[in-house]
């Protein structure tokens, strides 16, 4: 063999060029190995869950989706053969399992829990192409925490008025239901899907983690908790209500149908929901008070997982007048939160002032009856004290005995709440109830929102009490 250096100057070139492209060739299939092993490691799961993945689609296409169960074993949605979805609840329950087709992707626990029900596990998914040579032909079944005969009721109540309602384990955290109205047939979305997206009611909103609402006069209990945390009153200060009052500026706080309340003290403010003490409490404690006692019930927290959902918006404390930050006080301003947020303040105060984190998946079990997850409780974080949730889930309980909740009252069950009258500004007032019960052997907790429908000791109080006979 030639020495590469002997030779004309044309010869040396040419062998230069063709070690300069062997390197380069070399080079670029080491990149490529590299890649690969990337592919097959860091980046398989990506690839395996993206939607142009056709290959990853057609695999899909041939497997049996496990089934999505209630906590009594009830078929939610379930597969009786391969791409055939049926969902027994239909409207119900979509915004629990959501949907999933072909065109238009997959939402709610569908969406959450796609590989759970193909049979797959992120183990297997980490293994790239080998995940096929281990795919049964049957996924795995999803249990949720939620209550059919719950669900159904809390829907049925709606009749056709557009609004949201969820009720939590208020000890556990477990979702027993989770409705949103109006709502659609999973099993026909994708035919549908065109007609859906362009109805003004939002049919594919789950209102309970993205509907966003001023919370009205059910912000009220905390607003009382956050006034005693901060040395601003105390259970025996009384405050005159004479219908108004003046915030200075022009500005004033009006009680709702002209009442005048007189002398309350706090658990009378509560219970008969006085405006006019609750914006005095507010301007009391200020930007910095307030602030706090919004992030100390988990305002400022986002969920994550299978309830993920729009984070509540709260003006910036410190830029409010003296008139806004009384609207705070009586759940206005631009003070915007969920249902689920809401059902989260009533639940800390029925459950001794913590908060659960809430789930919605029990388990998930193999077709062979193998558990492979299971959800634990765990605690949040909490929002008061002990004593301060005893105090106010008193209050809360003269609400439904004898204040502006008595339409949610249940013979022999214990029920406390709190009403809500939001002002809207693209139309009429929105009805809210918030409260818990004890009932069934649980301790529930539940925030309702009936839109444009005025008073929610009218239309909101008596879906509650629905919800609570249903759990007998």
């Amino acid at each position: 063999m030639k020495d590469i250096g002997k030779g004309t100057d044309d010869e040396r070139q040419t062998r230069l060029h063709v070690v300069h492209v062997a390197v380069v060739l070399l080079a670029l299939i080491g990149v490529l190995a590299l890649y690969i092993c990337y592919l097959q490691t860091f980046g398989a799961e990506k690839l395996a869950h993206h939607p142009l993945n056709q290959r990853s689609a057609q695999a899909e296409m041939e497997i049996q989706r496990g089934s999505l169960l209630d906590a009594k074993g009830r078929a939610l949605a379930q597969s009786t053969t391969p791409g055939q979805r049926s969902y027994p609840m239909g409207a119900a329950m979509a915004p629990v399992t959501g949907y999933i087709g072909e065109r238009i992707g997959s939402a709610g626990l569908e969406g959450r829990e796609n590989q759970a029900l193909l049979g797959r596990t992120d183990e297997m998914n980490r293994l790239g192409p080998v995940t096929q040579l281990l795919q049964s032909d049957r996924g795995n079944d999803v249990h949720t925490t939620i209550n059919a005969d719950v669900q159904q009721a809390a829907y049925d109540a709606f009749a056709g008025r557009r609004g949201a309602a969820v009720v939590l384990d208020a000890t556990t955290g477990a979702v027993l239901a989770m409705v949103s109205c109006p709502s659609y047939d999973p099993a026909r979305v994708e035919d549908d899907w065109d007609s859906l997206r362009e109805q003004a009611d939002g049919p594919l909103l789950n209102r309970v983690l993205y509907g966003m609402y001023p919370p009205g006069s059910t912000i009220k209990p905390m607003m009382a908790d956050a006034a005693l945390a901060a040395g601003v009153t105390n259970p025996s200060e009384t405050f005159d209500c004479d219908g108004v009052l003046d915030v200075g500026g022009g500005q004033s706080i009006r009680e709702a149908h002209g009442e005048v309340h007189g002398t309350v003290n706090l658990e009378q403010a509560v219970t008969e929901s006085c405006n006019v003490t609750f914006g005095q409490l507010a301007v009391r404690m200020g930007a910095k008070k307030l602030g706090d006692a919004f992030e100390r019930f988990g305002f400022t927290k986002e969920l994550t997982g299978d309830l993920a959902s729009e984070a509540a918006h709260l003006p910036d404390f410190s830029k409010l007048g003296k008139g806004d930050t009384a609207q705070v006080g009586i759940g206005q301003s631009t003070l915007l939160v969920t249902p689920m947020e809401m059902a989260l303040v009533a639940a800390a105060f029925a459950n001794g002032g913590v908060v659960m984190q809430p789930y919605l998946v029990q388990s998930v079990t193999t077709p062979g009856g193998f558990t492979i997850r299971e959800a634990r409780p765990e605690k949040w974080f909490e929002a008061t004290t002990p004593e301060r949730a005893a105090l106010i889930d008193g209050y809360m309980e003269s609400v439904v005995t004898r204040g502006t909740g008595t339409a949610a009252r249940v013979s022999g069950i214990r029920v406390t709440g709190k009403t809500g009258t939001a002002e809207n500004a693209q139309g009429k007032d929105h009805a809210w109830f918030i409260g818990s019960a004890d009932v069934g052997g649980r301790k529930i907790a539940f925030a309702i929102i009936v839109e444009n429908s005025g008073g929610g000791g009218t239309l909101a109080a008596p879906i509650a009490k629905k919800i609570v006979l249903s759990m007998e």
